[in-house]
């Protein structure tokens, strides 16, 4: 079975296409329509033709996006790519493409890809994490990604930051109405928050890695972040209770951050070990359109 894969993003749609052993066939991206939903659909018509034209069969579709699909209204919500929110999206490709398409999350899509034949391959149970601009997740058991009765699978950013210290009360506020959240502690924005707190100037994730070397300062903001890490990633161990989490997003090149978040978890896990491991994702920015390919399995 030939399979499609397409990761639409707030900057770029990219398709892929795959056969049935997992081998990628073709790729292409293009930039996305800025704020503008019906040349999006458009664009992944287009996207659509133009791959089956070139691979001369037809294919399943599975797609990953921002946001989800509310389970009460059938339209998408929580998407940062906001011309999609608000918008029937599953119901308007299916219109558009002429069948069934498969939707979900991105992380949702960066998990299964990474458990299927990735950093967690062979896995029973796997959190994908994204650290970057957001904070989200996803999780795979036994090959298959979990898609609760809210949409809200893995969304492990928008809780509140577990046993935090008087210093992080109440927290920063985050876009979703709430303040303290996951989210806007351990994002990309999270962590120059923390280091412009100190020095009134926001710099880079990267820019303050290399400081840390060399400025005691930088290195305290990164030993806070990954305190913070490993007490909510503590969290979801106790809960889901994984062999494997895997970190995307741009905070997971941070090379340090797997040696010393487990070296820290364990005060907060209820177990007296902790087999889980933590590891980077093998595909990058490739889960994503991976991930969608694998919907349909």
């Amino acid at each position: 079975m030939l399979r499609i894969g397409i990761d639409l993003g707030g900057n770029k749609t990219e398709i892929a296409a795959f056969d049935a052993s997992g081998a990628e066939l073709l790729r292409r991206r293009e930039p996305t329509p800025s704020d503008d939903y019906a040349t999006t659909l458009s664009l992944i018509a287009k996207l659509v033709a133009d791959a089956e034209r070139e691979l001369k069969t037809n294919a399943t579709i599975g797609i990953g996006t921002p946001g989800a699909l509310s389970p009460l209204t059938g339209l998408m919500r929580n998407s940062n790519s906001t011309c999609l929110n608000n918008r029937p999206l599953k119901e308007d490709l299916r219109r558009t493409l002429g069948r069934e398409v498969r939707l979900a999350n991105d992380a949702n899509c960066f998990a299964l890809s990474e458990a299927r034949d990735g950093a967690a391959a062979g896995a029973a149970c796997v959190f994908g994490v994204i650290i970057g601009t957001g904070v989200g997740g996803g999780i795979v058991i036994n090959g298959q990604v979990i898609d609760g009765p809210n949409a809200i699978t893995g969304e492990w950013g928008h809780n509140s930051l577990p046993w935090p210290e008087d210093g992080e009360r109440p927290g920063a506020p985050c876009y979703c109405g709430k303040r303290g959240c996951i989210e806007t502690f351990l994002s990309g924005p999270g962590l120059a928050r923390d280091y412009a707190r100190q020095h009134g100037i926001s710099i880079s994730a990267e820019e303050i890695v290399a400081r840390s070397v060399r400025e005691l300062s930088a290195e305290q903001v990164l030993a806070r972040y990954e305190d913070r890490l490993a007490r909510a990633l503590a969290s979801v161990i106790n809960v889901l209770d994984s062999a494997v989490i895997v970190l995307g997003g741009g905070l997971s090149n941070i090379d340090r951050l797997y040696k010393n978040v487990p070296a820290l978890w364990g005060k907060w896990v209820f177990s007296d070990t902790v087999r889980t491991r933590l590891t980077r994702n093998v595909h990058g920015d490739s889960s994503g359109v991976r991930g969608a390919a694998w919907l349909w399995s």
